[in-house]
């Protein structure tokens, strides 16, 4: 059995909502930059092309590509032989209040939807647990950005509504 302490757990999640926040992967760099580059339309390469500035400030300063860093989504794939000495939620949480204060990153998530007062630190994170074989435990960290949040619609289908329910529902909340 392996024994992990709470606060490395702290501290890894720290580290990776800064990174998160302010880092790319390559293949993500290559794939907007390769879509700029095909894009047909003049306002969507000028779009993408502010993305890839974005992305290159922030490589080079360590700042948060984007102002909105989002909502902290911890996943934890725990192996079943893993003991954590502690606590895993407070461990996560504190991880994510270290990395968006010390990050300087917005905090923008609220304790009650309706009363809108904000946390001040970010938490607390949305933590997705996976149990797994073996002596693991592997963190991924993915900031869920809140502006898709303010155009979006939810509905419930009848299975009798069928694929043109969907396209229904879909064109009729974007006009």
């Amino acid at each position: 059995m392996r024994e992990i302490q709470a606060a490395e757990i702290t501290k890894v999640v720290r580290d990776l909502c800064i990174d998160a926040n302010c880092h790319l992967p390559g293949d993500v760099k290559e794939a907007i930059t390769s879509c700029r580059g095909c894009e047909p339309f003049p306002i969507a390469q000028t779009v993408l092309g502010k993305i890839e500035e974005n992305f290159q400030i922030a490589d080079a300063d360590n700042v948060p590509i984007c102002q909105d860093t989002g909502l902290a989504c911890v996943f934890l794939e725990i192996g079943q032989d893993v003991h954590i000495v502690g606590g895993l939620r407070d461990a996560v949480d504190e991880g994510v209040r270290q990395g968006y204060v010390e990050g300087f990153l917005r905090k923008s998530c609220v304790r009650d939807p309706f009363d809108r007062v904000n946390t001040g630190d970010n938490t607390p994170a949305m933590i997705y647990y996976e149990i797994v074989p073996g002596e693991s435990l592997e963190i991924t960290v993915a900031p869920k950005g809140f502006g898709s949040e303010n155009m979006s619609a939810v509905r419930m289908l009848r299975p009798s509504d069928g694929v043109q329910g969907v396209k229904d529902f879909v064109l009729q909340t974007v006009k």
